[in-house]
């Protein structure tokens, strides 16, 4: 049984990540080149993955080839393409809103794929934080663009879903080698899309370069291996709550770099998203026996 020292531990680390992917809004309008952000999006997974890649040494075998580029295209590729086409076609608050039911979206696949039936207060935590980030983020003036609201509900299930196969499958190899081997394909995967639709970055400036490296190596390969990680030591739907940290910390940032407002209702919105996020921990029963039916037919 995991201490309880440990297991908060554990959430602390995985929590880092979706607080850092808080701050790719901030990064992306202060320090990176306009109007690429498909671009962008496959440059803060390729480059990183490539060189993690080239240290290690280390390709997929078998099935984990396959694996490797669900896995890659659904995390990275197919999530980062969605997120971006959901951010042009939406105000922001409404994006991340509409993202916020990944939480729901993971109990469901965990209940069919892992066969962990979500609980009522899982159910609960998961409305609240829905709530929570729609009374955190959206304006009154929020349009809602049909598009939109489909492709960032699409990216929201397309990492849910990679969240609860990677809990599945369980990885074969070091954390930094499966991180490596999901950034480089979806990097890939997204790469050819991005070029055809945006064409190249004209300039790039020394300013363009932090931005990139900031996003590559801090808020894609650490963010992205704390995350799996995570994925490893905790529930899946455990892990899916501390996502909705992201839209908490790119409020936080916005109101003290960029001279946004921030309103009562937002801090309530902010208290209702913290408060599921502690509840959704709850459903972490350490190694639930499905996992653990999971990891011996594997063995077998």
């Amino acid at each position: 049984m995991k201490s309880q020292s440990a297991r908060r531990s554990d959430v602390l680390l995985t929590a880092l990540a979706p607080m850092t992917w808080g701050t790719t809004y901030f990064v992306a309008t202060e320090f990176l080149p306009p109007n690429h952000p498909l671009l962008v999006a496959a440059l803060r997974s390729l480059p990183i993955g490539l060189l993690l890649m080239a240290w290690f040494k280390q390709l997929p075998q078998g099935i984990w080839w396959w694996r490797i580029l669900l896995l890659g295209s659904l995390n990275i590729g197919l999530f980062q393409a969605l997120l971006f086409i959901a951010a042009y076609r939406l105000p922001g608050g409404v994006a991340a809103t509409a993202g916020a039911i990944q939480p729901l979206l993971v109990g469901v696949f965990s209940w069919i794929i892992l066969q962990e039936k979500p609980s009522k207060r899982s159910i609960v935590a998961g409305i609240a934080g829905l709530v929570g980030v729609g009374l955190l983020v959206i304006s009154p003036a929020a349009k809602l663009d049909p598009i939109g609201i489909v492709t960032a509900i699409g990216g929201a299930a397309t990492m849910g879903l990679g969240t609860v196969l990677i809990k599945r499958w369980q990885r074969p190899v070091s954390l930094l080698v499966f991180t490596a081997w999901q950034l480089t394909v979806g990097g890939l995967v997204l790469l050819p899309i991005a070029l055809a639709i945006e064409g190249p970055i004209a300039q790039i400036s020394t300013t363009n370069l932090f931005g990139f490296v900031y996003l590559g190596v801090v808020g894609t390969g650490i963010a992205y291996a704390l995350w799996f990680r995570g994925i490893d030591k905790l529930n899946a739907s455990a892990v899916s709550y501390l996502g909705l940290m992201s839209p908490v910390v790119a409020t936080l940032i916005g109101f003290v770099f960029l001279n946004q407002s921030f309103t009562p209702i937002q801090l309530i919105g902010m208290a209702i998203v913290l408060i599921s996020i502690v509840l959704g921990q709850q459903t972490d029963r350490s190694r639930p026996s499905s996992s653990i039916s999971i990891q011996s037919r594997r063995r077998k």
